[in-house]
Parts: C-alpha cells; sequence; structure tokens
C-alpha cells in the first residue's frame, strides 16, 4: 500500500517523506540514559518496538515485554520500550522517573529509549516512517502499540494495544524472524 502512495504521489509532482530503501536501521533515537541509540547497532537482529506508558491499563504488559526479552534476546530479539505521553497523558514523568517505575515494578531490563512523540505531525521519524510502510490502520492509536523489525530492517508486521507480548501471535511472528535456533 505505501508503495503505491508513494507513486501516486510521484504522478502528481510530489515526493514520499523517505528514500525508497529506506530501513528501520536508519533511525535513531535517544537511550533513557542520554545516550544515542541508533537502531543500526540491532542490525541481524529482530526488533520489536513498543510505545510505552508508566500509568495506563496496559501497563502490566511491561511484565510480558521483559519476559520476551528473556526468552529470546540469546536468539536474537531486543525489545525497545519507547516510552511516549501521547495518549491520555500517561507517561507524565522524566526520563529518570521512567527509568526507576520500570526497574522498581516489572524489573525491566531491555533498552527504553527517552520519552518520545509517536503520534501525529510531531512523532518521531521512525513512527512516520513506519506509518507509511504500513499505512494508517497501523498507527499507533494508544500506549503498548508494537512494531515487529526483522533482521534486515524491515518493518514486518505491527499488534495492536490490546495484543499481550506473550500472545501466539507476536510469539509465532518473532520466532519467524529470528536468526538464531535453539
Amino acid at each position: 500500500m505505501a508503495k503505491v502512495f508513494a507513486a501516486l504521489l510521484a504522478l502528481l509532482g510530489a515526493t514520499p517523506a523517505f528514500a525508497a530503501g529506506t530501513s528501520a536501521f536508519d533511525f535513531s533515537f535517544t537511550a533513557i540514559e542520554g545516550e544515542p541509540l541508533p537502531l543500526s547497532q540491532y542490525k541481524g537482529k529482530a526488533v520489536l518496538v513498543v510505545n510505552t506508558a508508566s500509568l495506563c491499563g496496559f501497563t502490566p504488559q511491561y511484565e510480558g515485554l521483559q519476559a520476551l526479552w528473556d526468552n529470546y534476546r540469546d536468539r536474537g530479539l531486543v525489545v525497545l520500550g519507547v516510552p511516549s505521553n501521547d495518549f491520555g497523558g500517561q507517561e507524565p514523568g522524566t526520563s529518570g522517573e521512567i527509568k526507576d517505575f520500570c526497574a522498581t515494578n516489572y524489573q525491566v531490563t531491555f533498552p527504553l529509549a527517552e520519552k518520545e512523540v509517536v503520534s501525529g505531525a510531531s512523532a518521531h521519524p521512525f513512527y512516520k516512517w513506519a506509518r507509511e510502510e504500513l499505512g494508517v490502520l497501523a498507527a499507533p492509536k494508544w500506549n503498548f502499540h508494537k512494531y515487529l523489525v526483522s533482521p534486515d530492517g524491515r518493518l514486518v508486521d505491527w499488534f495492536s494495544t490490546t495484543t499481550k507480548p506473550g500472545s501466539d501471535k507476536v510469539i509465532k511472528a518473532v520466532e519467524t524472524l529470528l536468526p538464531y535456533k535453539p
């Protein structure tokens, strides 16, 4: 669908926001500790990018995300939490408060980015690209929306807020991408 849209824009004389061949590995976040967090460091691994929030009814999904990280990181999965205050103002904290909350309440050890905008015109470039790649229906509508990136940087799937990290659908999609088998 994204390619059809880009072709239509080209016919109208417009250019798409992202060049052909753009991959998830072309984007970078800032780690919650303040250092650069380029997605390119995860080349060769599957990456589950999740917009998170500490005060949401779906916040207990941190437990499932941590379980995914624990179970699959040695096989090539990275879980990346991207805190966002976009939906219901449910992530009002500072980076330090978010990191402490996640560690204390859910023993989170997977990488976390600094808080980002994930929807609308001010969205982080990764989220704008993901919307362009997969279409408006795949854009985050609430906290704990999940994007799955393949080891070669392609955006291959998305999962709505209500899809739990340990669901059969997520597990099957992750296992299909993992470069390392037990």
